[in-house]
């Protein structure tokens, strides 16, 4: 018995390696969208009242929330890109006194490093409504954990609409606008 193990299909390549499968070019990814990397870019959460706010905190905060996509390829002219969610978490509560004030910031920018593998007038609504999507929950999680380790209740974010975001970036005419083949 040899120590060489063969694949399934008992192919070996001239220099003693397996070949790959018939039909599938080494290296190429598969599919339309390929998510290669995701990361925290940058994160911030401040309690600028701390630790006053504690005491003082009698109600559940208001919160404001900003959320806004951002994409850009890594190469002029590739099929590789970046795609950064960004988070914005403004909490308000009154005050011993009854003015607003802050209670905390938490910021989040998360990334995504995309290959896509499609037509070219499919890249703007895959890197603006299926890569977000794709990161939304890791994003959501990171946010809920940094508000409740900041001593505050976890902010869970419900689920975005990411084609109605694009959309309204889009502005009022394309938004009723029809692909040409549909």
């Amino acid at each position: 018995m040899s120590d060489t193990s063969l694949p399934p299909n008992g192919n070996q390549a001239p220099n003693g390696g397996a070949q790959p499968p018939q039909g599938q070019p080494q290296g190429q990814p598969q599919g339309p969208l390929l998510l290669n990397l995701q990361y925290t870019k940058d994160l911030s959460f401040e309690v600028p009242g701390a630790p006053e706010i504690f005491t003082t905190l009698r109600e559940q905060p208001r919160i404001d929330l900003a959320l806004d996509v951002q994409a850009r390829p890594l190469q002029q002219g590739g099929n590789v890109y970046e795609v950064a969610l960004q988070i914005r978490a403004d909490a308000q509560a009154n005050g011993p006194d009854g003015k607003p004030q802050t209670a905390f910031i938490a910021e989040l920018v998360y990334c995504g490093i995309f290959t896509l593998n499609v037509e070219q007038n499919l890249v703007e609504p895959l890197l603006l409504v299926e890569c977000p999507r794709l990161l939304f929950p890791f994003a959501r999680n990171i946010l809920a954990d940094v508000t409740r380790d900041g001593g505050f209740p976890p902010v869970l974010l419900s689920p975005i609409d990411f084609v109605a975001l694009w959309q309204s970036r889009r502005g009022p005419d394309a938004a009723g606008q029809q692909p040409a083949n549909a």
